[in-house]
C-alpha cells in the first residue's frame, strides 16, 4: 500500500534554494521539503567561495552585470541578469536577518570583507570564511526545523512526477505532486500538492571526476524533462579548474578565492602558466582557466598542476582559508609552505528545465529553482559565485509568486497509487554498480572539458544500449536509490550530448575540435530540447 501525504507546496531538495523557498512560504501554506539525503546534504553545504553582491562604493551594479554577461559568453539573458543583480542586496540583508554571519572586515565592525573570484572585475564576493555554503545551509535548515508549516522528509528520493495529462506539450498539463521512494523504508509514497518545486540541484556525478557531492545526479532536471518540461544549454557544464588531486580526497574543491588572494597556477616546476592563455592569467573565467589546466596536463603528460598561495603569511591562510587549510593538512599538504596539487572536476551544471523569472516551468503548477533551472543568468558558462545568489534570488521570486496563488486549491485528479505489483526484486545489483561506472567514465573520455564529433557520436551509441539496459531492468525489478539515480544520470548525458551535438561552434563552456570557433555570424542562439517523448 502506498502512502499518501498532501501538502500545499511541495518542494523537492533542501539545499539553499529549496529552504529558502520553504522560509518564504512557511506563513503562508502548509510545506514538504524531500530530501534524498540527510537534509544538509547537497552541494549548497561545499560551496566555499561565496555569494556575489555589489556592496563597495567603488564597485557599481552595471559592472556586475557587464562582467556576469562578459563570462556568458553571449548567451546571458539581460533582463535575467540584471533582475538578479538588482535583487543581490536585499538577498543578502534577508539572510543576515535569518542569523548568517558572513566576515567582517578588520578594519571596521560594521563592514564585510569582500574578497574577488574569476570574471569579476571588483571584489564584491561576500563570504562567511571559506565555507560559506556550510554558514548558509545550516542556519536556513535550523530555522526550518523550527517551524512548524515546514515538514522535512530526508532520505527520500523523487521518482517521477504526476502530471494530469499523459501527453506532452498538451496545454491543459498541470502538476499534481511526485511519487517517491522512501530510501529508509524501501516504500514509495504518494506526495500531492498544487504547487511542486524542483530545486534538486545540478548534476555533477555524471561525470568521473566531479567537486559535487553523491546526490548530485540530476534529479529534478530528468523528472522534469521525462513530464514533459523544455531543457536547454546542457552542453555548457562548468568544469572547476581546482580540485584537491590526491587519491582520498575524492571531490574537495579548492576555492577559486584563493586565485583571488594572489595564488598562482603552476607547474610541477614551479613555472606559472596561466598569463600564456588570457590577460587575467588566474583570474580568467572558469572555462578558460580549466582548458588551460586540462591542455598543459596532456602537453606534459602529468596528473596534475599545482596552486601556490606559499607567498602569503601562514597567519593569513589560516585566517581566510581554515577549512581548506585544515582538509589539506590531512591529507599531508601544508599550504603554507608548498603548493597544492589540483586537477579540474565536473563542477556546475548551467542548463536545465526553461523557466521564467518567477521560476515557473511550461507545466502549470512546477516550479524549478537553483541549479536545476535554466533562468539564463548563467549564460555559456556561470561566473563565480553567483551560484547561491541565483538560489536565493530566484526562491523568493517563486515563492512571490506562489504567494499570488493563495489559498491554493488541488485540481481535481484521480492520482493512481504507485504499482509494483508485475515487478520483482532483484537477486544481486552488480549491473546497476557497473553501469554507473560506464557511465561516468565514457561521458569523462567523450564529453569533457574537449570534446569532438565523433567523441561525442561514440558516447551516444555506447548511451543507447545503455539506456536500454536500464529500461528493462527498471521494468523488471523493484527500485532503489542507486536505480533511480542511475536512470537518472543516462537522461542527463542523452541531454548533455545531443545538446554538444546540435551546438556547431565552441562557445563557453563548450569548446569542440570540429568548431573551434565562436559563430560570430549567426546571432547566439539557446540550445532547446523539448520534453522527453
Amino acid at each position: 500500500m502506498t502512502a499518501s501525504h498532501h501538502y500545499d507546496v511541495l518542494i523537492l531538495g533542501s539545499g539553499t534554494a529549496g529552504l529558502t523557498l520553504a522560509l518564504q512560504l512557511a506563513d503562508h501554506a502548509k510545506v514538504a521539503v524531500l530530501s534524498k539525503g540527510q537534509l544538509e546534504e547537497g552541494a549548497s553545504l561545499y560551496a566555499q567561495g561565496g555569494i556575489s553582491v555589489v556592496l563597495d562604493k567603488a564597485d557599481s551594479l552595471q559592472s556586475h552585470i557587464d562582467d556576469t554577461v562578459q563570462a556568458g559568453a553571449g548567451l546571458c539573458k539581460e533582463e535575467t541578469v540584471r533582475y538578479t543583480v538588482e535583487q543581490a542586496r536585499s538577498t543578502i540583508e534577508w539572510l543576515i536577518e535569518q542569523g548568517v554571519s558572513f566576515t567582517k572586515d578588520g578594519t571596521s565592525s560594521e563592514r564585510y570583507h569582500l574578497t574577488q573570484e574569476g570574471g569579476h572585475s571588483h571584489r564584491r564576493i561576500i563570504h562567511a570564511a571559506d565555507s560559506t555554503g556550510r554558514e548558509v545551509e545550516t542556519t536556513l535548515l535550523d530555522k526550518a526545523k523550527a517551524h512548524n508549516n515546514i515538514s522535512l522528509f530526508p532520505f527520500h528520493i523523487g521518482i517521477d512526477l504526476i502530471t494530469s495529462q499523459k501527453q506532452l506539450n498538451d496545454m491543459d498539463n498541470r502538476c499534481l505532486g511526485c511519487y517517491a521512494l522512501d530510501i529508509k523504508t524501501n516504500t514509495t509514497k504518494t506526495f500531492t500538492a498544487p504547487i511542486t518545486v524542483l530545486a534538486t540541484g545540478g548534476a555533477g556525478k555524471v561525470y568521473l571526476y566531479t567537486s559535487n557531492p553523491d546526490v548530485s545526479t540530476g534529479d529534478g532536471i530528468a523528472m522534469g524533462w521525462r513530464a514533459g518540461c523544455h531543457v536547454a544549454n546542457m552542453e555548457f557544464v562548468q568544469f572547476h579548474p581546482t580540485c584537491l588531486f590526491h587519491p582520498k580526497a575524492k571531490s574537495f574543491l579548492i576555492s577559486e578565492a584563493l586565485r583571488g588572494e594572489g595564488a598562482k597556477l603552476v607547474l610541477a616546476d614551479g613555472t606559472p602558466f596561466m598569463e600564456k592563455y588570457h590577460s587575467q592569467a588566474e583570474l580568467a573565467p572558469r572555462d578558460i582557466v580549466a582548458r588551460a589546466i586540462d591542455h598543459e596536463m596532456k602537453r606534459l603528460g602529468d596528473d596534475c598542476v599545482y596552486l601556490d598561495i606559499s607567498h602569503q603569511s601562514k597567519e593569513f591562510i589560516e585566517e581566510h582559508f581554515p577549512t581548506i587549510h585544515q582538509r589539506c593538512l590531512q591529507f599531508g599538504i601544508d599550504m603554507t609552505r608548498e603548493a597544492i596539487p589540483v586537477v579540474p572536476a565536473a563542477h556546475y551544471t548551467c542548463g536545465g528545465l526553461i523557466t521564467d523569472i518567477e521560476g515557473q516551468t511550461d507545466i502549470a503548477g512546477l516550479y524549478a529553482i537553483g541549479e536545476t533551472a535554466h533562468t539564463g543568468l548563467h549564460g555559456a558558462n556561470r561566473m563565480a559565485s553567483n551560484s547561491l545568489l541565483e538560489c536565493l534570488v530566484f526562491a523568493r521570486s517563486a515563492a512571490d509568486s506562489i504567494k499570488k496563488q493563495l489559498p491554493l486549491s488541488s485540481a481535481e485528479a484521480d492520482i493512481p497509487e504507485w504499482d509494483a505489483s508485475l515487478v520483482e526484486r532483484a537477486r544481486e545489483a552488480i549491473s546497476i554498480s557497473h553501469n554507473w561506472d560506464e557511465l561516468r567514465r565514457f561521458m569523462w573520455d567523450y564529453v569533457g572539458i574537449v570534446r569532438s564529433n565523433e567523441r561525442l557520436l561514440r558516447a551516444r551509441q555506447r548511451l543507447s544500449l545503455l539506456q536500454q539496459e536500464i529500461k528493462d531492468y527498471y521494468s523488471q525489478y523493484h527500485i532503489t536509490q542507486d536505480l533511480l539515480e542511475l536512470r537518472n544520470l543516462a537522461d542527463i548525458a542523452e541531454l548533455i550530448i545531443t545538446s554538444a551535438l546540435q551546438r556547431k561552434e565552441s562557445r563557453g563552456l563548450h569548446y569542440t575540435l570540429d568548431y573551434p570557433n565562436t559563430d560570430t555570424i549567426k546571432p547566439p542562439q539557446d540550445t532547446v530540447i523539448i520534453g522527453k517523448p
